[in-house]
């Protein structure tokens, strides 16, 4: 009887570890690889915060499905989901194989070091194994002549909707970062480190990170990934099973989380007052499903945002922050000995959110990184409920923001010092009372002005505003255009980004000659880009659909919607635009305008 189906739990070294002629597959039918310096930070994080909790139980990173059914034929190991968490682990496993390799180079040859230096050799004996499906005695050879790791297949990327199929491969031959930076696809238009892939800007990241660690850190870091990181694969031989499989454990059979056996522990420990405990734990789970249907924060969040509140109460400054139960049941057991005590302090954070929730600077604020809610709910939680006004909190909102724009824009990682390390020791200062918001914000601006503040850098800062093509920056352009005019900002959920010259439609072949542009790729650069973009009404966007710019514009006919129609700045003001034609000039002045706007903001600069 043919096997349907073989679950197992495997480190990240023994699921990665193929036999010398299978190889990772990616169908056709998959997404393209989508993991940002976002998901990689966080992943990064996951990992450190487990080293420094030092616990004895693996990381579990969780379940790969892999379709088996044509292995036999073709030892194709099918990614039916995983795919994005295996390409990224095989980066990190690169970044981790050059730092160790330059490492070797530098360790002295005395016996204090020989332990170090031969659990480095291991480390990189197991990576090349699993990278170049190399046996013990190849790997001499393979360093000497490092040729003869390439073409070693690991891993297959077939699917239609990836753009650059082959930056694994280039990554992974390179001998060095620098050949692989040369190596890499560039992505035309683009500069900087924007004209990089995301294979490329994560294996980057990780190898910044990488290169921060001491040789003992490096080797330690290697040692826990490889070894104490599992996931389970679950390896199907029918490939409807496999689906089936997918399908399942995306929507049900979810497992009990931090915020389920904290509660309980807390229900164990409420004694004679387990009543009275069940109404407070459902008052916060009411309140915080509220504020999570408008994605504000959801229990965890909370829970999360009150150890943070703590630990800077407490003063403490470390970085490493350990997991929710762990604080929760382990480290902070007094905080679990009195459960009333406890839910009052969290629904307290919650209502805290619910009083801010609609205020226009805190619903642009929270367009952006999640990690800022850790730190303005630091903020909320030094005031009495009746105390918070939106004239009470906006200049902290500011200054957050202006330093999560520049996050928004680097291509370092939140963990990063400039970032982190900064906003830990900050929170000592947020959450308490007795220190004034002028003292928070020259904080902020000092913190800014040492390491963002000078012509290069600034320049830096603009280049990468002139070249940016996601959509936080149009909403806060929209606000600082509105505030610079004295207009009202506000948006809802619904609110569209529109693309003055359209992005797509029957048109675009006709629209893209009167714009003067070359080409479809320089077409797409410039429709993507920050001056091309505006905040519109849904209900507006839908009835002037892919319109010339002409017709949007009109002030006339007022019985069709346009920009004369909306609430927002930027598109009533363009009815008044002296040209009746938007072109790659136009696109490219209001980019400018907007990037001097936002550095303007950014730094924290006066009339000039």
């Amino acid at each position: 009887m043919a096997k349907k189906i073989d679950p197992s739990l495997n480190s990240i070294s023994e699921f990665l570890n193929l036999e010398e002629k299978k190889y990772f597959f990616i169908p056709e039918y998959q997404r393209s690889y989508s993991w940002d310096l976002t998901q990689c930070d966080k992943l990064w994080q996951d990992i450190e915060s487990f080293i420094s909790s030092g616990a004895s139980d693996p990381y579990f990173f969780g379940t790969i499905i892999v379709d088996c059914s044509n292995t036999e034929k073709t030892n194709k190991l099918s990614l039916i989901d995983g795919q994005q968490r295996t390409t990224t682990f095989l980066l990190l496993l690169k970044a981790l194989l050059l730092r160790i390799n330059e490492t070797l180079l530098k360790i002295t040859a005395d016996d204090d070091s020989a332990p170090l230096k031969a659990g480095l050799e291991a480390n990189r004996n197991m990576i090349m194994g699993v990278l170049y499906k190399a046996d013990p005695e190849d790997i001499p050879s393979m360093i000497y002549d490092f040729r003869k790791t390439h073409d070693i297949l690991i891993l297959e990327n077939k699917s239609n909707n990836e753009l650059y199929k082959d930056e694994v491969k280039k990554i992974i031959e390179a001998n060095d970062f620098e050949t692989a930076e040369r190596n890499v696809h560039k992505i035309a238009f683009r500069k900087k480190d924007n004209k990089y892939t995301n294979h490329f800007r994560n294996f980057k990241l990780f190898y910044e990170n990488l290169k921060a660690k001491s040789q003992t850190e490096l080797n330690t870091f290697a040692k826990v990934f490889l070894k104490k990181c599992q996931v389970i694969e679950i390896r199907s031989w029918q490939i409807e099973q496999a689906i089936m499989m997918f399908n399942s454990l995306n929507s049900t059979g979810l497992p009990l989380s931090d915020a389920d056996i904290i509660s309980a522990q807390l229900y164990s420990n409420s004694g004679e007052s387990k009543v009275k405990f069940n109404e407070e734990w459902k008052r916060i789970n009411e309140k915080t499903n509220e504020l999570n249907n408008r994605k504000i924060t959801d229990i965890v969040g909370v829970l999360q945002q009150f150890m943070y509140i703590n630990r800077s109460i407490n003063k403490e400054v470390d970085v490493t922050t350990p997991g929710l139960r762990r604080y929760y049941i382990d480290i902070q057991k007094d905080l679990m000995s009195e459960p009333l005590v406890l839910c009052n302090k969290l629904h307290k954070i919650a209502e805290r959110w619910d009083k801010i929730k609609d205020l226009p600077i805190v619903k642009l604020l929270l367009k952006g990184n999640e990690n800022v809610k850790l730190f303005l709910s630091s903020y909320l939680y030094r005031y009495e409920e009746s105390e918070i006004t939106e004239n009470s909190i906006i200049e902290v909102c500011e200054s957050l923001l202006r330093l999560f724009i520049l996050l928004e824009l680097s291509d370092v990682g939140y963990s990063s010092s400039l970032f982190k390390t900064f906003l830990f020791k900050e929170n000592i200062k947020l959450v308490d009372k007795n220190v004034s918001i002028n003292t928070v914000k020259n904080d902020f601006d000092e913190h800014i002005k040492k390491h963002w503040i000078d012509k290069e850098k600034e320049n830096d800062v603009e280049d990468a505003i002139l070249e940016y093509d996601k959509n936080l920056l149009v909403y806060l352009n929209e606000y600082l255009y509105s505030k610079n005019k004295g207009q009202k900002f506000d948006f809802v959920e619904s609110v569209n980004v529109e693309h003055i010259m359209p992005a797509s439609g029957r048109n675009i072949a006709t629209i893209q000659q009167d714009a003067g542009i070359a080409n479809i790729e320089e077409f797409n650069d410039v429709v993507n880009k920050l001056g091309n973009k505006i905040l519109l009404e849904e209900d507006i966007n839908k009835s002037i659909g892919n319109e010339w710019f002409k017709t949007k514009k009109q002030t006339s006919i007022h019985d069709k919607s346009g920009y004369k129609d909306s609430k927002f700045s930027i598109a009533k003001d363009l009815t008044s635009y002296p040209k009746d034609l938007w072109t790659k000039e136009d696109i490219d002045k209001a980019t400018e305008k907007a990037a001097k706007r936002i550095v303007k903001f950014i730094f924290n600069k006066q009339d000039e």
